[in-house]
C-alpha cells in the first residue's frame, strides 16, 4: 500500500482515532540479534522432562484399579453415567497397558506360598480344595516387566480337618 492510500484512510476517521504508522526496526538489525542469541542447550529442550517417579505410576494404576472395581460392583444399576465412567476407565487402562504399565489383579487364582504377594490374612474355608486368592487388596504392578508394587491378598485355605483325597 503506498503511503498516500495509508493517509487517505486514516483521514476518514477524527483525528483521535487515527493510527499512526507502524515503525518496525530494520530487518538486518533484527537478524542481527538472533544471530548473538546463545543456541539452546539440551537442558531446555522440552524432551528432558522429569522421569516419573514408579511409586506415584503405582498409586494411579491401583486407583484406577479400586475404581474399575467399584463401577463392576455397582454394574447392576445398568445407567447411562456408570456406562460411561466405565468406557473412560478402559481406555484408561488400554493407555496404561500399551506404555507396558500392567496391572495385575489376583481374585480366585490359586496362591503358593513362593509367589511374590504380601499375604493380609489367611480364611479358613471349607469349600476350597487348594489355597486361593480370596481378595485383592492392592494389585500387582508391572512396568515393563519388571514389578513396582507388590500385591496385597487375602488367602483361603482349605479346613485343616478335611484330608485331601487323591481321585
Amino acid at each position: 500500500m503506498t503511503r498516500w492510500a495509508a493517509w487517505r484512510g486514516q483521514r476518514r476517521h477524527h483525528r483521535e482515532f487515527r493510527i499512526s504508522a507502524p515503525r518496525w526496526p530494520d530487518p538486518v538489525s533484527l537478524t542481527g540479534l538472533v544471530e548473538q542469541l546463545p543456541a539452546p542447550s539440551a537442558k531446555d529442550t522440552p524432551d528432558t522432562r522429569p522421569a516419573l517417579d514408579e511409586k506415584d505410576l503405582a498409586d494411579a494404576a491401583t486407583n484406577l484399579w479400586r475404581a474399575q472395581r467399584r463401577l463392576t460392583r455397582l454394574g447392576e444399576e445398568d445407567s447411562r453415567e456408570a456406562k460411561r465412567v466405565g468406557r473412560y476407565l478402559q481406555a484408561t487402562r488400554r493407555a496404561l497397558d500399551e506404555a507396558g504399565l500392567m496391572i495385575q489383579d489376583h481374585d480366585g487364582t490359586e496362591f503358593y506360598p513362593e509367589q511374590s504377594l504380601e499375604v493380609m490374612a489367611l480364611q479358613q474355608d471349607p469349600a476350597l480344595r487348594h489355597d486361593t486368592v480370596l481378595e485383592t487388596v492392592r494389585p500387582s504392578v508391572y512396568l515393563a516387566g519388571r514389578r513396582i508394587q507388590m500385591g496385597q491378598v487375602i488367602v483361603g485355605r482349605p479346613d485343616s480337618t478335611m484330608e485331601v483325597t487323591g481321585a
